[in-house]
C-alpha cells in the first residue's frame, strides 16, 4: 500500500509541474501538449485522490477518469511528433533523439491506465502503482531538468 501511495503522490507532483509551466507558453503546438498533460494530471488526480482516501471511491467517476486518462495518454505520441519547442516547455530534446523510447514509455502509460480495475477501491489502489510508475519513467527520461 505504501508503494501505491508513494507512486500516486509522485505522479501527481510530476504532473503538477506542467500546470505551472503552462503560463507564458507562446507556441500553440506546445500549448496543446501542455493541455494534454493537464488532462492526464486531472484524471490521475481524480483516481489518485480516491485511491489515497482523499475522496470517497466512486466507481462511475473512477471509470470516467480512467477512460479520460487512457484516451489522453493515447494522444501523447501524436502530440509530440512535431518537433517544436517553447521557452516554457519542459520537454527534453531526448524526446526527439529517442522517439522510439519516448513512444514506448507513452504506450506504457496507456497500458497502465487501461489495466486499472475501477470496479473496486482495492482494484483502483492496486492499479495506481503502475500508473505512477509510468508517469515517473517518462518524466525522468524525457522531461527537461530546469
Amino acid at each position: 500500500m505504501k508503494y501505491v501511495t508513494t507512486s500516486i503522490a509522485l505522479c501527481l507532483s510530476l504532473a503538477a509541474g506542467a500546470a505551472f509551466a503552462k503560463e507564458g507558453v507562446t507556441n500553440p503546438v506546445v500549448k496543446e501538449r501542455m493541455d494534454l498533460m493537464q488532462m492526464i494530471r486531472a484524471a490521475t488526480a481524480t483516481l489518485g485522490d480516491m485511491a489515497g482516501g482523499k475522496t470517497a471511491f466512486d466507481a462511475t467517476a473512477a471509470t470516467t477518469a480512467k477512460t479520460a486518462l487512457a484516451v489522453a495518454a493515447g494522444q501523447i505520441v501524436v502530440k509530440f511528433q512535431p518537433q517544436e519547442d517553447d521557452p516554457v516547455s519542459e520537454g527534453a530534446p531526448a524526446i526527439w533523439t529517442d522517439f522510439a523510447g519516448f513512444t514506448s514509455k507513452a504506450e506504457g502509460l496507456v497500458t497502465a491506465a487501461e489495466a486499472v480495475d475501477v470496479t473496486s477501491l482495492a482494484g483502483l489502489q492496486a492499479g495506481m502503482g503502475a500508473v505512477g510508475g509510468a508517469c515517473k519513467a517518462c518524466h525522468e527520461a524525457y522531461r527537461a531538468k530546469k
